[in-house]
């Protein structure tokens, strides 16, 4: 029989009642009203086990048919279950997960909606119906899961959510009180295929722990999702089987700190699956749910190690950690029971450090070598941060002139080398202060002020420009590190080093053009073999917007004509001849680019000894530079292999025939790093002056021999002028 009741009546009921209440209130703690048999349904139809319904899925989507008759609710197919999860604290989201029993489940299943806050309607423990017509099983990560299918899915396998307001029409709670979930009893050595069938179960590991890389951090950062390990069994240093806990930065528990110790784990099994290999995967519903706080651990640490007391330990300056280093060029390790306190003054967030960051106190600033990415989400390293820095065990040394903090490894060569502290060996040495992040102050130099004392700051010189050499290019050429120059009034220099992994460097397409006025710069101060080096963190360190120290005022040159052949194939814009060779042609190709189209040229017919001597052409349609009193060209390149390098030309009288057309080469900054592809590098402006008031065309001649033919390719070709 299905039961409604109108949860209008039931408020006004409750209403009525505190309004009779009299006497005198003693506290303010009520219980959470039960409504357990209001707006619910128990439904009637035909049942099908979670293992059918599963089965429905042969690696194609399967769709169940539509209630056709809906005044007859005995052909409708409903799945029964049990609410396995909640996402009453956001860590789940967008999914209910539901089992075929409260203990003792045989299946777990993973149904994906468009709706939040969930566990209002279906709490954890709560029966649920679930009407499968009109939905879909399919798959995402290989997790076979209930949905909807629209149209908009991005494969013939997977389904969309169900839609929000079709959720309450496709899951019914049932009027019989919510039962208690009992976790499912399973060791992370059980999750193999063999077990598949749990996946969407409340599970219980016990004595589990969370791998070292974990200890003493948080759950998760704000707004990240992040993956962290845990592990069972200890033997010859390593756990015999591990499965990864993912943790939402939205969660209301993220900015706790996951337990240090051992003990039992509760949570929602699951699985993400890209290519042939299955990564197992827990959620957690609470963190009340895991009760991990015994000692020792697997790992051999008999107390929690995340606690920082400084009253057994002797406060250093970064001046006296410099000093330990002072007149070797060896590391030295550091004994004492010391600490530093310092301020966090860059780190990694947009990536032009890696794997280091700087921190600061009144003395002194240093880099801090760790081995791991993303430092910035890691709550001991946000930016103004003032962190606690065990020093005993650390090593300092002297890197080309930099004094730096870190630890000792041994290469492939098996041999000792000064570098980075592990990953696993961080929470010894790393305290979050659990102060708020303090603005950052950078210290006021000039040019010709720098020493060696600032090395390590964060600084700012005022009333710098690039210099004219730098103008038209972009921050970086390629994917390494490249080397602009800052110039102040006087004429004193320094340079400015940006990696080509930034955020702001050649990572993105084009790159950035650098700023062609006047301004501040704040930067990291560094140095190497003598001359100083500044290193920004983010684009908005550079406010160069004032006029030049001559007084201009430096404005791009406009673009009035580009072809980034993002659409592949060159049209009628360009021309292509093969002179010299078989019959091989410039082309455009997106090969380890995804959509991202460019010409290239190779010589090449596929491994060694197949090199052919070949000359060809890439060439232009005409662009006119009529009116315009400056003109440039740019664009980026990319070589790999050996062989000649390309030639850049312009002419305004193309023949139709490049032997008889007079060409005027241009001299382009081109890569050079024959090693590797996806180091794109600018050519910067190169000037068209010759060219105003003309029609000018642009030609790429490419040639190779039969003892070498690179490959070559160009992409952001861009005419400029005004």
């Amino acid at each position: 029989m299905e039961k409604y009741n109108s949860i209008l009546k039931y408020i006004f009921i409750a209403a009525a009642s505190l309004l009779a209440v009299t006497g005198c209130v003693h506290d303010d703690k009520y219980d959470q009203p039960n409504l357990d048999g209001y707006d619910c349904a128990d439904k009637k139809g035909v049942v099908i086990p979670f293992a059918d319904v599963k089965a429905k899925y042969q690696n194609a989507r399967y769709v169940f048919p539509e209630d056709t008759t809906p005044d007859n609710e005995a052909d409708d197919l409903y799945m029964v279950g049990y609410v396995s999860s909640t996402d009453e604290t956001g860590n789940i989201y967008k999914t209910i997960y539901v089992q075929d029993a409260l203990e003792n489940p045989t299946h777990g299943f993973t149904v994906s909606v468009d709706a939040v806050s969930t566990y209002t309607r279906y709490p954890q423990g709560s029966k649920v119906y679930i009407k499968l017509n009109g939905l879909a099983v399919g798959t995402y990560g290989g997790l076979v899961q209930l949905g909807v299918e629209t149209g908009a899915e991005t494969s013939a396998t997977s389904v969309s959510r169900i839609p929000e307001k079709r959720v309450a029409k496709q899951i019914f709670r049932s009027c019989a009180p919510k039962g208690k979930i009992v976790p499912k009893l399973m060791k992370l050595a059980d999750m193999t295929a063999a077990n598949d069938q749990y996946f969407g179960c409340l599970i219980q590991v016990n004595d589990v722990e969370f791998d070292a890389r974990a200890l003493c951090t948080t759950y998760a950062p704000n707004g990240v999702t992040v993956d962290k390990t845990i592990g069972e069994g200890w033997a010859n240093g390593k756990y015999a089987k591990t499965a990864v806990v993912r943790n939402s930065g939205y969660a209301s528990f993220a900015s706790q700190v996951l337990p240090s110790g051992k003990g039992e784990f509760v949570g929602i099994y699951s699985k993400f699956q890209s290519g042939s290999t299955p990564t197992y995967q827990l959620y957690v519903n609470r963190a009340e749910d895991l009760n991990m706080n015994t000692f020792p651990r697997l790992n051999g640490l008999n107390e929690s190690p995340c606690g920082f007391n400084p009253n057994n330990l002797t406060a250093k300056t970064i001046a006296e950690i410099k000093q330990l280093a002072a007149g070797t060029t060896n590391w030295v390790q550091i004994t004492g029971d010391d600490y530093l306190k310092a301020q966090i003054v860059a780190n990694d967030e947009t990536g032009n450090l890696y794997k280091y960051l700087y921190v600061e106190d009144a003395t002194g600033g240093i880099r801090v070598n760790m081995n791991k990415t993303n430092l910035y989400l890691d709550s001991r390293f946000r930016l103004g941060k003032d962190v606690n820095i065990k020093l005993k065990n650390l090593y300092v040394r002297s890197v080309n002139g930099e004094v730096q903090l870190g630890s000792l490894f041994t290469n492939n060569n098996n041999t000792t080398q000064f570098g980075q502290i592990e990953e696993a060996e961080m929470f010894k040495y790393f305290f979050d202060s659990n102060t708020a992040a303090r603005a950052v102050v950078p210290t006021d130099k000039t040019i010709s002020q720098l020493t060696m004392a600032d090395v390590g700051r964060w600084i700012r010189i005022k009333d710098v420009q690039f210099v004219n050499g730098d103008l038209g290019k972009t921050l970086t050429d390629g994917s390494s590190v490249t080397n602009r120059t800052l110039e102040d009034c006087a004429g004193n220099t320094v340079a400015l080093r940006t990696s080509g992994q930034a955020s702001f460097g050649s990572v993105k397409p084009g790159g950035y053009e650098v700023k062609g006025g006047k301004g501040d710069v704040y930067a990291i101060l560094s140095v190497f073999n003598g001359a100083f080096q500044l290193w920004i963190t983010r684009l908005a360190n550079i406010d160069f917007d004032a006029p030049r120290c001559d007084g201009s005022i430096y404005t791009s040159i406009p673009v009035i004509y580009s072809d980034g052949f993002a659409a592949g194939g060159f049209g009628s814009d360009w021309t292509t001849v093969n002179k010299v060779g078989p019959n091989q042609f410039w082309q455009t190709s997106n090969q380890g680019n995804g959509s991202n189209y460019y010409a290239m040229m190779n010589g090449n017919a596929g491994g060694a000894g197949n090199n052919f001597a070949n000359e060809d052409w890439l060439i232009s349609k005409a662009v006119s530079l009529v009116g315009k009193t400056k003109a440039a060209v740019s664009f980026t390149s990319d070589v790999r292999y050996s062989g000649n390098a390309l030639q850049v030309y312009a002419t305004d009288n193309y023949t139709g025939d490049v032997t008889t057309t007079s060409w005027t080469p241009l001299q382009a900054t081109l890569d050079t790093n024959a090693n590797a592809f996806g180091d794109w590098v600018g050519s910067g402006n190169v000037d068209l002056s010759a060219f105003l008031g003309k029609n000018v065309r642009i030609a790429f001649k490419y040639t190779s021999t039969t003892s070498a033919a690179a490959t070559w390719e160009v992409d952001d070709f861009k005419i400029k002028a005004q």
